[in-house]
């Protein structure tokens, strides 16, 4: 009982607060007072920060691709005024018997590279990953140095490594009768004498990417392998290999994108020749924009080359992204 209050006498229940009305659905808005101006200012921060490389994309790779697109549609010289021919630069590429030549010699050099750098970089990366191997690490900086040199200097270094007349490898192989001859012009060793410049200078990056994935895997996964009796060999078919499915499949399309877009060594070495045998698309399109001065047909060849690269990108986009649903759904 509350003191001054006589007895009998009722008690004042104290007034509810005030609560708004509820809407007609049934559910309270959200309110949203004073959070508009703070999303604002954080929106104008990011975009702020992003503005500079947006720029830099815009002006450097949306720009570019906009004009070589407008131009495979023209007759432009870089000298005059461009006229407008629709698609008779395509059709061009279709009937001239060089750039099928050009195409042949990019295939040929991208079945020579993507499975040799592939296999030897998984084979490298099998021996590195043993820890019984002694100065694993002299050996990865050793194998993963020539990433890091620029092919057009590696390329130049090997010009004079396989030289008939003073060079060194020539010279080494020559000691165990081995006569190499004169491969940057020979039509038949040309074109492998620059893949294993372009092996050379990949190989250690294939190698450590490889390396990464084999540390990724459970070592319960092999360690149960090995006590139910499988061999390396069995290990390696049945665990290692699935287990690197994803690994495969980053590696065989960075090597094939990388195969299309050869020029550095080719363009160092042997100039597309002899004869054309080293000829490639890229190369094609060198000589024609920059030597020919034909720019329409020089930007034909290349969206026909971003085409194909894109939709080797799109398949791997596609592969990774079935993948994840695999596992997910497992």
């Amino acid at each position: 009982m509350n003191i001054g209050t006589k007895p009998g006498t009722p008690q004042r229940q104290a007034k509810p607060a005030y609560r708004p009305p509820r809407p007609l659905g049934g559910r309270r808005r959200p309110d949203h007072t004073g959070q508009t101006g703070p999303r604002l200012r954080r929106g104008g921060s990011v975009l702020a920060f992003m503005l500079p490389a947006l720029l830099v994309l815009l002006v450097f790779v949306a720009w570019p691709i906009v004009s070589v697109l407008r131009l495979s549609f023209t007759d432009a010289s870089g000298f005059g005024q461009a006229h407008w021919i629709g698609l008779d630069n395509y059709r061009r590429i279709i009937e001239d018997p060089k750039v099928f030549d050009a195409l042949q010699n990019t295939v040929q050099y991208t079945v020579l590279f993507t499975p040799v750098t592939i296999g030897l970089a998984l084979a490298l990366a099998l021996l590195l990953n043993s820890p019984r191997l002694p100065f694993r690490g002299l050996f990865r900086t050793a194998l993963f140095l020539p990433f890091m040199i620029s092919l057009a200097v590696g390329s130049i270094a090997w010009s004079y490594l396989i030289d008939p007349q003073r060079g060194l490898l020539t010279y080494w192989l020559s000691a165990v009768h081995i006569e190499l001859g004169d491969a940057l012009q020979d039509p038949h060793l040309a074109m492998p004498a620059v893949v294993a410049v372009a092996v050379w200078k990949n190989l250690g990056f294939y190698m450590v990417i490889y390396l990464a994935a084999l540390q990724d895997i459970p070592k319960s996964l092999l360690e149960a392998a090995e006590m139910d009796g499988a061999g390396a060999w069995a290990r390696f078919r049945h665990i290692t290999l699935p287990q690197l499915a994803n690994t495969h499949a980053f590696v065989l399309i960075f090597a094939m994108i990388t195969a299309l877009q050869a020029f550095d060594q080719i363009y160092v070495m042997t100039q597309g020749g002899p004869y054309g045998s080293t000829q490639t698309v890229v190369m094609e399109i060198y000589d024609t924009g920059f030597k020919r001065l034909d720019l329409g047909l020089a930007s034909a060849l290349s969206n026909l080359l971003l085409i194909t690269i894109l939709l080797l990108s799109l398949a791997q986009f596609a592969f990774f992204r079935r993948r994840e649903a695999d596992v997910e759904a497992s």
